[in-house]
């Protein structure tokens, strides 16, 4: 038995590593009793974790806290639970199992801090921070805390997604050429912390990191301003795996029409998401039809593929930021790692930084590092 395989007693006597005493779940610690929630930021989004809260069996929705009083009589009105104007308040009084961080991303590290510090669990939504030092700051400050830490990266929780992922990885497209994200919205004024990049790219790269085994290996990009006081409103990104893979990103907030695409194309066809509808179609690759004189047959062999059939693949809907919340509820109980944890939702941010990055300096392809690990 090695020296790291055991633990000497205070008696002296030496302790198998297997007979060591993990440390307690949640579940140990409460019994059977549910999970006391709280939510911290009850705007647009945080009211949509206050609500799909209270529809979660096994958890109880304790407080909110927002400082904007409208927001907690919102939601003390609505779903009648207390809502404080001092978050550390509402921890130090509701001691909750986990918290929801949903402010503004510029307040993501304090807010985050305050509830590590009180040894709460947390799911922060996405992005993880607005710089990625900050965010190894959290990952790093959770780890000392042993608290769980979710990022929210909802669309990885579409159906639509998961079960896409699944037909890639079975091998249903054969070897995947290239993806396509679109995501267009129109301007969210609420926003002015970020722009486009860090808000709605965050999803598009997280979802790829995802999907596809091989990393994003370097980022180029155009980026430009004409709607936010401050921070950039259009994307156009191109992405290059460490595959050969290539991706392009056309994100925006200019768009007076709402749209959240993506396309994969392999060597036997293309899917199609639409992540709104939770709609995942299959355009099979067919052949050119030969002709009797072998111009057609030569033609055929050149152009390659052709449309085939289309298929419509079914698909159980369920709503991703419920299935999100049952998935960082259950890691809290059972004592294991979120879905998305802070690494996910580091590299998302990481690859951000970049595309930023490429865009103010031209649109110059910037190399990534290993995953993981800064851009450089």
């Amino acid at each position: 038995m090695t020296e790291s395989s055991v633990r000497v007693k205070k008696n002296g006597t030496a302790v198998p590593e297997m007979y060591r005493l993990a440390k307690p779940t949640v579940a140990e610690r409460r019994g059977t009793g549910p999970l006391k929630a709280a939510v911290i930021g009850a705007g647009s989004m945080g009211r949509n974790h206050v609500r799909v809260y209270t529809e979660l069996e096994g958890v109880e929705l304790v407080a909110v806290a927002d400082p904007f009083e409208p927001n907690r009589q919102t939601v003390e009105r609505r779903f009648g639970v207390p809502a404080y104007a001092d978050h550390r308040q509402m921890l130090e009084v509701e001691r909750p199992d986990l918290v929801t961080v949903a402010v503004p991303s510029v307040l993501h590290k304090p807010v985050a801090l305050d509830v590590i510090a009180a040894g709460v669990n947390l799911l922060i939504e996405k992005p993880l921070a607005i710089t990625s030092s900050d965010g190894q700051e959290i990952i790093d400050a959770a780890t000392r805390a042993g608290v769980r830490l979710a990022v929210g990266h909802v669309e990885r929780f579409n159906p639509a997604v998961t079960e896409l992922k699944r037909r890639v990885e079975a091998g249903d497209l054969g070897p995947v050429f290239m993806v396509y994200s679109r995501r267009h919205s129109p301007f969210p004024a609420r926003i002015t912390d970020v722009g486009v990049v860090l808000d709605l790219a965050t999803h598009e790269v997280d979802v790829l990191s995802y999907l596809f085994d091989s990393p994003i290996a370097s980022v180029s990009a155009e980026t430009n301003r004409r709607v936010h006081p401050a921070h950039e409103d259009m994307l156009l990104g191109l992405l290059r795996f460490e595959n050969g893979m290539l991706g392009v990103l056309d994100i925006n907030w200019v768009s007076p029409v709402k749209a959240r695409e993506l396309t994969v194309t392999g060597a036997h066809g293309m899917y199609h998401v639409n992540y709104l509808t939770q709609e995942l179609s299959f355009f099979e690759n067919g052949r050119y039809p030969l002709g009797t004189n072998g111009q057609w047959e030569a033609l055929s062999n050149f152009v390659g593929v052709g449309e085939g059939s289309v298929t419509r693949v079914a698909i159980h809907r369920k709503e991703p930021l419920k299935a999100e919340l049952e998935s960082f509820a259950a890691a809290v109980r059972e004592g294991h790692e979120p879905m998305v944890g802070g690494p996910e939702g580091l590299r998302a941010l990481q690859l951000a930084e970049a595309l930023i990055e490429a865009g103010r300096s031209g649109g110059g392809a910037i190399r990534l590092i290993n995953p993981g690990e800064k851009p450089a």
